[in-house]
């Protein structure tokens, strides 16, 4: 089972000692989330009961491959993914360039967390068709896996043409969202599947049924595949492994949401200080003994 941090919501100049910490403590991969703006939405967000977001104007959202850039500069073991990158709001190019460059600057430290988002006032901001994310991003992928490997792609109205500096190795894809055309779209043209809610366990099971009868139809059954999946249960060890043996290989912590009154009262709320603490508990109690 591997174990991802979800850093998502933390203050911008906390991310690199995050990153410092996750690679000291045994984390395999450092999560960040992506949005443009805030504004007072129309489109409901929809992994809330509300229809409203979870976080106000004050949240930070760095910008993603910034972001991974800095923190790979200052590790060298820990991955980085975007949980997920909103691809189809932006152009091809803008995508290929900035996902390559962080690819090659952590020296293959790189998930391609990606999903064709929920926000519709981000597309109209950025000229980008709302309605026509999801067939984009299907066009999308396998001209970033070409530009990606260095290939030359022709694309209609341009020239031949390909992009440089380009990653030594693959750059794994991991699709995010769980609606049938997510997870279809996730067995289809990914590398894994990345869930981007927590998930119970009555939630999750259908979810993976779906990805398995997808992964047969696509004839990738038994081939490898990652299942990222935030779980809503307490950090256990036994329990992790338990989700393991239904096919999941990885999930998601913030060990600092379930920080102790005593940490609280010692380290101050949402601090750097109260995260990290909490990230060395969860090595100690959970990690170590996976």
């Amino acid at each position: 089972m591997k174990m991802w941090l979800g850093a998502s919501f933390s203050d911008t100049e906390q991310f690199v000692e995050l990153a410092l910490a996750a690679e000291r403590c045994g984390f395999e991969t450092l999560t960040l989330s992506d949005h443009l703006f805030y504004a007072d939405f129309e489109t409901p967000y929809p992994y809330s009961r509300s229809g409203r977001p979870r976080w106000n104007a004050r949240t930070h959202w760095p910008d993603v491959w910034v972001t991974i850039g800095a923190m790979s500069a200052v590790t060298t073991s820990l991955r980085f993914a975007p949980n997920v990158y909103i691809a189809p709001v932006r152009d091809l190019f803008t995508v290929a360039k900035q996902v390559s460059t962080a690819a090659v600057l952590s020296r293959d430290r790189v998930t391609f967390g990606v999903g064709v988002g929920w926000c519709k006032e981000e597309f109209v901001a950025t000229g980008q068709d709302f309605h026509t994310r999801g067939r984009r991003l299907d066009e999308m992928v396998p001209v970033l896996r070409s530009l990606w490997a260095g290939e030359t792609v022709t694309l209609d109205g341009l020239p031949a043409l390909s992009i440089s500096p380009v990653p030594a190795g693959r750059i794994p894809v991991h699709v995010g969202g769980d609606s049938e055309a997510a997870l279809r779209r996730a067995a289809r043209l990914g590398d894994g599947w990345i869930g981007n809610r927590i998930y119970t366990e009555e939630q999750l099971d259908p979810v993976l049924d779906t990805l398995r009868r997808q992964l047969d139809a696509t004839g990738r059954s038994g081939q490898p595949f990652d299942v990222i999946a935030p779980l809503a249960v307490l950090p256990d060890a036994g329990t992790y492994k338990r989700f393991a043996a239904k096919g999941v290989t990885g999930t998601l912590a913030a060990p600092w949401w379930l920080a102790t009154p005593e940490e609280k009262a010692r380290y101050g709320d949402d601090t750097l200080e109260l995260k990290i603490a909490t990230m060395e508990r969860f090595a100690e109690e959970v990690i170590a003994k996976l």
